[in-house]
């Protein structure tokens, strides 16, 4: 099979796309890993139903942190295999017709830019970042990624138009892995999404909670709903996320098994709704970046919102002066985020007493509420400039105040 170089990467025009997600738990009766490793027939759907990729490139991501998140109380490897078989199992939906998520590894610079917006997600269909999606564009076309990396490159590649990612939730804090992917990729901040999450335990049709022995879901979504679930007494398991796990009990038929995912994940799969809103905090608030390769233009004519990430020189009370240059001009600041320096994580200073002190460089990000198009925040990023060895705006966009 012949393959031909596009820019840094070998494109094999029949090579099928496959999907990775999930735990390493085997069912042997279903035939399928819980890995989910599922090559698609490209012979079955035209090329454009299928996010028109077929690519064989090389990996050369570099890890960043937090990348697997580990949950406590997960079953241990190969523990569906002792659940007795069970006559139950049931596709209720074709999972083959759903668009396989890209990969890093499986990019290409096909793209047709006649057919609607085309924004990357990462996950599954059904998972609560193509909500995102479709709030943001409604008549869009959700493109699922295997990971974050593979969204911002899908950008980059011109395969899709935009990618919505998650930044930060309410209950669970900052998602740092992209916080470190904003800074290495070239991407602009053109938007935010804030969305409600509301958590559904889902069951094979006919189940009901009670009958319940273990749930899959991603490990925020397991840590929102610890109430419910230690009520049913069940033991959690881990996924990537949450669509997934509702296609992992879709496909395995494990009575036993559910799934906490959005109720979309339940229609998608096939799957009956349990319980609804299982999270101990109502509000369970998540907030999205939307990503272009172009920033907008800012304006005055709406709340706008303006995201930087900064390093600053060494001394005291520099970090108390950089964000002084905000409170003087009457800007508020709604985030602050601190992320070490990959390339000099550890420094070693003298110490006027004695010996020597070691610390952490840091990179800043912060989220003030100004747009670039006002004097009072070019003249303070103008200040910033005066201790900050690196600046660079994110992106200047409109504010999402509804959520």
């Amino acid at each position: 099979m012949a393959l031909r170089a596009v820019g840094d990467f070998w494109v094999s025009p029949i090579k099928p796309l496959s999907i990775v997600g999930g735990s390493d738990l085997v069912h042997s009766r279903c035939g399928f890993s819980l890995n989910l490793r599922c090559n698609r027939d490209f012979d079955r759907f035209p090329e454009r139903e299928c996010c028109r990729l077929a690519v064989l490139a090389q990996r050369a991501i570099t890890p960043v942190e937090d990348e697997k998140p580990f949950s406590h109380e997960v079953e241990p490897s190969g523990a569906i295999d002792k659940v007795q078989d069970n006559a139950s199992s049931v596709f209720h939906k074709d999972l083959n017709l759903l668009p396989k998520p890209l990969s890093a590894t499986d990019l290409s610079a096909s793209h047709d830019d006649n057919i609607k917006v085309r924004v990357a997600y990462q996950g599954m269909a059904g998972a609560y970042s193509e909500a995102a999606a479709l709030k943001a564009y409604p008549k869009c076309e959700t493109v699922p990624c295997e990971h974050f990396e593979a969204a911002f490159k899908a950008v980059e590649l011109w395969l899709v138009d935009k990618a919505v990612l998650p930044i930060e939730n309410s209950v669970g804090g900052s998602i740092h892995r992209n916080y470190d992917l904003l800074l290495r990729h070239r991407l602009h901040i053109v938007g935010e999404v804030q969305m409600v999450v509301n958590h559904c335990l889902l069951g094979l049709p006919g189940v009901q909670k009670e009958e319940l022995k273990r749930v899959l879901s991603h490990p925020q979504a397991l840590s929102h709903c610890e109430m419910i679930l230690s009520d049913l007494g069940v033991v959690k398991v881990s996924t990537d996320d949450t669509a997934g796990a509702a296609q992992m009990v879709s496909i395995c038929g494990i009575r036993e098994t559910g799934a906490i995912a959005s109720a979309r994940a339940a229609e998608i799969y096939g799957l009956d709704i349990l319980a609804e809103k299982i999270q101990d905090d109502d509000d369970n608030l998540t907030r999205f970046l939307i990503l272009a390769r172009e920033p907008i233009i800012p304006g005055t004519d709406r709340p706008y919102k303006t995201s930087i990430v900064f390093t600053l020189e060494e001394g005291p009370g520099v970090l108390f002066k950089a964000l002084a240059v905000f409170a003087l001009r009457g800007i508020n600041l709604s985030k602050i985020e601190s992320r070490p320096q990959r390339n000099r994580p550890l420094r070693v200073v003298d110490d006027s007493n004695k010996g020597s002190a070691k610390y952490f460089g840091y990179l800043f990000y912060i989220d003030f509420e100004a747009s670039m198009a006002e004097p009072r925040a070019q003249n303070a990023l103008g200040h910033l400039q005066e201790f900050a060895r690196f600046l660079r705006v994110l992106g200047c966009y409109p504010m999402d105040t509804a959520a």
